[in-house]
């Protein structure tokens, strides 16, 4: 047998995903996380996975990695000791950043931390214009000397970026090298091989904390290759980016920055594949783990694609799943505010010490403990009983929580859900009502281990009539690792009217980028025959401040071209902004090309209908609090590991897995699809 194996790596619990390229049975397991090294987390999951399956980490053919490494050393400021070398004059620009305030009415409002002390910014003579022409030579004595003042202070990273290097690199080609020289145990981020685009602050912000993670993913990644080697696997590990592809551990560790989304964007994957299947290509995914919540919109199946993000405060530009995360999970701690109410997150108990049912020394309650409280979650153990359960010190947290309130037990366990429900339904708004989308037009899909646990009520909330929760919703993420291809992306700025003279620049860019996607091919070992690219362009109106993506098909330059960009923009412009402003010029910002290589990923094969009554599936029924019920009711519980396609379940029910739980509603029922997804649908 030969396996691939996904594993995603989260807050709370590490996932794990082994498929049998032979036989296409798939497998899961989980095992706690371990926060302070996530890497013997994977390697305990991968070992034991294997030997649940009977298999060893030899036999392991394809390795890929969801990682939230590089995530929380941004949120949590865990990064290293940080160097610049820039421009002269324009060492503050990372401080002044954007005329744009975060919040418009809030005169408090705090800015992220700064992620390079200004007395580690060291400004040098060079000046490049927006032309390209050299106005000043780089100072290689400047370089030289900045080099061994920040090798003096200490720093691990350097990060260089100066003004318009995306047009001449050669400066910034030059200080790589002086650096080196002078400076070679240290991380070196240049922004014109990380960001080569324009906006000077954000080309700036990507090279500098794509420095500030350098070291700290090296470190990880070299801990987890040594792990993986000593269980004896030979496969190349890979890992995910933010774009929703994958990339080798030696691309990974030279561009961190594309990795502050890893995690979430396999889980998107994994949805759009399964929404495919189950004929529901329109989605807004909910994912919702330990510490947080992601959504994502996929419209006729495509996920947006952004560019450039804001992750915790700090401008990314790479391109970037539109996932739109919140600080709402299982471990999401409810507290009373100094008004007197009851707030939920984003504070989170994590993986240790996790809720106070998991009996680790927390005592402050949480949504999981809430959920065990109330019935919905089981009250004795998680895990198909691999982890044991204190139902009686959760209830005493929740009493605490309510003397506070001046509230009954269950209320207030039920107040602590509808919180975090209305936080939930706020984040998805963010990303379809506001942009146009209606909720209620769209498949809500639930996974991570406590997502189809809420589901049911967040889509009352939104008016969401159908949920869709796949076979192992608590490791999709892990699953969309075994069902996306390598990717990388390449661009190029260069200001172009749309015009005929544009043809000239254009075949130039494309053919830089398409050179850099053929080196990327080699490294990564693609063959011909599984080799795709794709080219865009992010054009606008002249004057407009922001760009919008025009996809370019195959063939040579030429007047078509030209036409067929203007037609593109123009019905794009219309989409998103409701009109086109005919005679206006058009600019050609940037060019891109995405480079896929394909490779083998797991199947899933629909399974015969079976009977409608699921009582084969029934282990018993369980006191649940439902506030839909009026209290306390009896609810059946099933096995979802018995339940069979064409199984219809009414509710009030409960559906337990090793992964998760699924609840469903008074005024539902669900059904089993042929891949055997759980369908919920409302029924009054």
């Amino acid at each position: 047998m030969t396996w691939r194996v996904g594993v995603d790596s989260g807050g709370t619990f590490t996932d794990v995903c082994l498929f049998d390229e032979t036989s296409g049975r798939i497998e899961v397991w989980k095992v706690a996380s371990t926060p302070d090294d996530p890497s013997r987390a994977i390697a305990q999951g991968v070992e034991e996975g294997m030997r649940r399956v009977g298999g060893v980490p030899g036999d392991v053919v394809y390795f890929g990695h969801g990682t939230t490494v590089a995530t929380n050393a941004l949120i949590q400021h865990r990064g290293v000791p940080t160097g610049l070398v820039t421009t002269a004059g324009f060492r503050d620009l990372l401080e002044i950043g954007r005329q744009k305030r975060p919040d418009l009415y809030d005169l408090q409002v705090d800015k992220p931390p700064v992620l390079v002390a200004r007395d580690l910014r060291l400004e040098v003579p060079e000046r490049v214009r927006h032309d390209g022409t050299v106005e000043t030579r780089l100072d290689e004595i400047a370089v030289r000397e900045a080099a061994r003042a920040l090798k003096r202070a200490g720093v691990a990273s350097v990060a260089v970026c100066f003004l318009y290097a995306f047009v001449r690199p050669e400066h910034e080609r030059a200080a790589r090298r002086i650096l080196a020289e002078e400076f070679p145990e240290a991380f070196l981020s240049v922004s014109h091989e990380v960001a080569p685009e324009f906006r000077e602050f954000e080309r700036l912000s990507t090279a500098v904390v794509n420095a500030y993670l350098g070291p700290v993913m090296q470190g990880y990644i070299r801990r987890l290759a040594d792990r993986l080697a000593a269980l004896g696997m030979t496969a190349r590990p890979h890992l995910t980016q933010s774009n929703g592809g994958v990339m080798g551990l030696e691309a990974a560790a030279n561009l961190p920055v594309r990795m502050v989304l890893s995690g979430p964007s396999t889980g998107v994957v994994g949805a759009q594949a399964i929404g495919r299947m189950a004929g529901f290509p329109d989605l807004i995914t909910f994912d919702m783990g330990g510490t947080s919540t992601d959504v994502a919109l996929l419209k006729s199946g495509e996920p947006r694609l952004a560019s450039e993000s804001i992750v915790h405060g700090y401008p990314i530009k790479a391109p970037t799943l539109d996932i739109h995360t919140v600080g709402a999970g299982g471990g999401s701690i409810a507290h009373v505010d100094s008004g007197g109410l009851l707030k939920v997150g984003p504070r989170s108990a994590g993986a240790d010490p996790g809720p106070v049912c998991y009996d680790r020394g927390n005592d402050a309650p949480t949504v999981t403990d809430a959920n065990v409280v109330l019935g919905t979650l089981h009250p004795t153990h998680l895990l198909g009983g691999r982890m044991p359960i204190r139902r009686d010190r959760a209830i005493a947290a929740i009493e605490r929580l309510a003397r506070r309130l001046g509230m009954e037990t269950m209320e207030t366990a039920q107040g602590i859900l509808s919180v975090v429900t209305a936080n939930m339904a706020k984040a998805i708004r963010v990303i379809s009502v506001q942009r146009g989308h209606d909720p209620r037009d769209y498949t809500l899909m639930a996974f991570g281990g406590a997502g189809p646990l809420h589901a049911a009520r967040l889509a009352r909330e939104l008016e969401i009539r159908r949920v869709l929760v796949p076979r192992n919703p608590g490791i999709l993420c892990a699953i969309g690792l075994l069902l996306t291809d390598l990717r990388a992306d390449f661009a190029a700025t260069r200001l172009t009217p749309l015009n005929k003279e544009a043809l000239a620049p254009m075949r130039e860019a494309f053919e830089t980028l398409a050179a850099q996607a053929a080196a990327w091919f080699d490294l990564e070992g693609i063959p011909a025959e599984a080799r795709r690219v794709a080219r865009s362009i992010d054009m606008r109106y002249a004057g407009q401040n922001y760009e919008l993506p025009v996809a370019l098909p195959d063939g040579p330059f030429d007047s078509s071209t030209l036409a067929f960009l203007a037609n593109g923009f123009a019905a794009e412009h219309r989409r998103v902004y409701g009109f086109v402003a005919e005679g206006e010029p058009v600019q050609l910002v940037t060019f891109r090309i995405e480079a896929t290589g394909l490779v083998r990923k797991a199947s899933f094969t629909a399974r015969p209908p079976g009977p409608e009554d699921a009582g084969a599936a029934r282990e018993g029924v369980r006191d649940v609090w439902l506030p839909e019920a009026g209290g306390f009711v009896s609810v059946p519980v099933y096995a979802r590991d018995r339940l069979v396609p064409g199984n219809r379940i009414a509710g009030p029910a409960i559906v337990e897995q090793m992964d998760s739980t699924t609840l469903v509603l008074p005024g539902m029922a669900a059904r089993v699809d042929g891949y055997e997804n759980l369908i919920l649908e409302a029924t009054a």
